[in-house]
């Protein structure tokens, strides 16, 4: 089987994207995969390091206010037609798959012109434009979170498939937490661990908030691993060190700084929580590693995504959302440590396996197979 898959932007596009590319290089030994993505988008490291080839097209992101820059936008994505209905010409898939995102919208219609059937995933609670823009006209929608389903025209092919991950819950369960913890450095930590990750890109907003809070409370039964991403790695190492100064004291033996995390199975199995924002990859990590977690949904966000992916946590009691404006040292610490005590930890992680999905690598395949 020849399939291209459209993805652009962030991971939250992109990383199921690459996952169902895995799934059917895994049934289909033969099979050719090609990306279509930007230029300079993430897509390019995240695709490669997966070790698929991906192809660029000239698109744009139309703004939701009143902007000149939406004319451009809009003449790049129509260039963007043309741009795809080339790369499909000369590759021949037999099916297109796109994952969300403004890329999407310029790839499926240069599908629809060439009479290739596309498919799409929408990872998110709440659908984005171009999903709901496309989803009529698409062989099959599948989705993430049943919510979904009642965001999208009635009319569409909407499979309930779930989000495929990068591991599974088997994985989680059959790794060794104290090997995990040597590999990772932290043998020598006997507190309770909390892992704070807000992405690839990480978060200016949630980085600061968080060594406020440990400089402020100190507390010493909690040791916080802090994924700054690595745009924003030095500025948070720099305001570390300033903390330290006016403390007059280390924060070593509460804080680690990373860039990124690479083994994320292994970081979850060490982790006892997580601090993290609510894109609809880490809702479906946190339900298949068993973490609770403190949910801070990324306020600009298309159409609040992540407040309604947070939501699917919160409702079976795995999760405590903090929306950013209210975002303090205190509210922060504050749901930590109702987390943390009373035996909180395992209950909400025996709730957030309750969202898990079954059997989503099967799912998709038959929705990708079905005539």
């Amino acid at each position: 089987m020849k399939v291209v898959f459209a993805c652009a932007g962030t991971g939250g596009h992109i990383n199921p994207a690459i996952a169902m590319a895995n799934i059917i290089v895994k049934r289909e030994k033969d099979s050719q995969i090609l990306f279509i993505g930007t230029e300079n988008g993430l897509e390019n490291k995240l695709v490669k390091n997966s070790g698929y080839n991906i192809k660029h097209i000239r698109t744009g992101k139309i703004l939701r206010e009143l902007t000149l820059k939406n004319i451009s936008a809009l003449i790049n994505a129509y260039k963007g037609i043309g741009d795809a209905k080339k790369i499909l010409r000369e590759f021949k898939p037999d099916i297109v798959i796109g994952t969300g995102g403004y890329i999407c919208v310029p790839v499926m219609e240069a599908a629809k012109k060439l009479k290739i059937p596309y498919y799409l995933h929408e990872s998110n609670a709440f659908p984005g434009v171009s999903v709901k823009l496309l989803a009529k006209d698409a062989k099959c929608v599948m989705i993430g979170f049943e919510d979904a389903r009642k965001r999208l025209n009635p009319k569409a092919n909407i499979v309930y498939t779930g989000t495929p991950a990068k591991f599974s819950e088997e994985d989680i369960v059959n790794l060794d937490r104290q090997e995990c913890k040597r590999k990772l450095g932290l043998e020598n930590i006997n507190k309770e661990i909390v892992l704070v990750t807000c992405g690839s890109q990480g978060a200016k907003r949630i980085n600061e908030i968080v060594l406020s809070m440990i400089k402020k409370y100190q507390d010493s039964n909690v040791y916080y691993i802090l994924v700054t991403g690595d745009k924003n790695y030095a500025e948070v190492l720099e305001l570390k060190k300033q903390a330290e100064k006016e403390i007059h004291k280390s924060l070593d033996e509460y804080l680690r700084l990373e860039k990124f995390i690479f083994n994320m199975d292994e970081m979850y199995k060490v982790a006892d929580m997580c601090i993290t924002r609510s894109g609809a990859m880490t809702i479906c990590e946190l339900a298949l590693a068993h973490k609770p977690s403190v949910l801070i949904p990324l306020p600009y966000a298309a159409e609040n995504h992540q407040f309604f992916n947070a939501k699917v946590l919160e409702s079976v009691n795995a999760a405590k959302i903090i929306e950013q404006k209210d975002l303090t040292e205190d509210t922060l610490n504050s749901a930590v440590l109702d987390i943390i005590s009373n035996n909180n930890i395992e209950k909400m992680g025996d709730n957030a396996s309750r969202v898990i999905v079954k059997n989503v690598e099967e799912k998709i395949y038959s929705c990708i197979k079905a005539k």
